[in-house]
């Protein structure tokens, strides 16, 4: 089992001091997967968003959508990618939507982060949230003594280019189911990940790794914007400008000053997170989002330590500021509602860098 690029391997000395970790490190983790059961599946159910006044009118448009879950498998790779996927209701042939796909981080799954699904479906923009076997919830299941080994296993190598190949087979397989395939945009597909979910992003929009000088790639192209959330920097990988050099789409980043990853073996603090908007190509069309106080785990659908208050506030800022993202890019709204959005947010962002013009 290969280590991937995401997540440095736990050395023999961390090992010994698991017994000491374990146990406080376990009690945030299994906090962290409860707040999407399992057993509380939606399927074809109409619901209606409201919208927040906030945000520019064009996007505030209140829309019904409704929710549906997929058993799907992939035969080619023996696979199963089970989907949930938020529909707006007003979706047609001859009104036709783009769509976002949804890559969970490390020990979540399809049902996790609903805040942005129903936001986003609410907007007019299909969001489909595929589930990552071997790097999901599944992962907290087994003996307690078996989590560090389950967790090096979710971030070895082979499980990172699986996650990737499934935001692809999510999209073909979407397309081919006929209920939904003529009423989607085509030319309007974003993918938008949290955590080891945004480097799966990154990797579909262009990221490439070397291995024996064989440049590997994974990009998708029928891919055109990106929204990384807490993404990580690629470990061990050399020059992450050269790693993400082939990342030309429009790319959304969001973090957070207290936006720190801890698992046993790894920390990556709110400076990697720069790093990876930095090392971006600057021939990007990228915007940078930065709220103040926001944790790693605040943008999930859990309520974590930072505080109902703040929880609220930065979930419903970063559920808007994508949103103007998404239909800037994938609708052609003009750009200029994001940075209308940020100068009525000063008190909450600490770093806001807007999109270019869209040409």
């Amino acid at each position: 089992m290969k280590q991937n690029f995401i997540f440095k391997s736990c050395s023999i000395r961390a090992r010994k001091r698991f017994n000491v970790l374990l146990t406080p490190f376990i009690v945030g983790a299994f906090a962290q997967a409860t707040w999407a059961s399992e057993k509380n599946v939606i399927q074809q159910i109409a619901v209606v968003a409201e919208p927040t006044a906030s945000v520019a009118s064009a996007a505030a448009v209140r829309q019904a959508y409704r929710v549906v879950d997929f058993a799907w498998r992939d035969d080619a790779r023996n696979r199963d990618v089970p989907s949930r996927l938020y529909w707006p209701e007003h979706a047609s042939p001859d009104a036709k939507v783009p769509l976002v796909v949804f890559s969970h981080g490390l020990g979540g799954s399809q049902l996790g982060y609903s805040h942005l699904g129903r936001y986003w479906a609410s907007q007019g923009i299909a969001s489909l949230h595929v589930r990552h076997a071997g790097s999901d919830r599944g992962i907290w299941t087994a003996n307690v003594f078996s989590l560090v080994g389950n967790m090096q296993k979710a971030a070895s190598e082979e499980n990172a280019v699986a996650r990737a190949q499934d935001v692809s087979f999510g999209i073909t397989r979407l397309f081919g189911e006929t209920a939904y395939a003529d009423a989607l945009k085509r030319d309007a597909i974003a993918v938008a990940g949290h955590s080891y979910g945004a480097n799966t992003a990154l990797l579909v929009g262009g990221a490439t790794i070397n291995r024996d000088g064989q440049t590997l790639s994974w990009r998708d192209p029928r891919v055109k914007a990106l929204v990384v959330i807490s993404a990580p920097p690629f470990v061990g990988e050399g020059d992450m400008a050269k790693i993400l050099e082939n990342v030309a789409i429009p790319t959304l980043h969001v973090t957070g000053t207290n936006d720190v990853i801890r698992v046993p073996g790894y920390r990556s603090d709110y400076a990697d997170r720069l790093a990876v908007f930095d090392a971006q190509s600057a021939s990007a069309n990228k915007a940078l989002t930065v709220f103040k106080g926001a944790t790693h785990s605040i943008f999930t659908d859990r309520i974590d330590q930072a505080g109902r208050e703040l929880n609220d506030q930065v979930k419903r800022a970063t559920r808007e500021i994508s949103g103007l993202f998404l239909r800037s890019v994938l609708y052609g709204d003009t750009p200029q509602s994001m940075q209308d959005w940020a100068g009525a947010q000063t008190s909450l962002l600490e770093k806001f860098v807007p999109l270019r013009a869209i040409p």
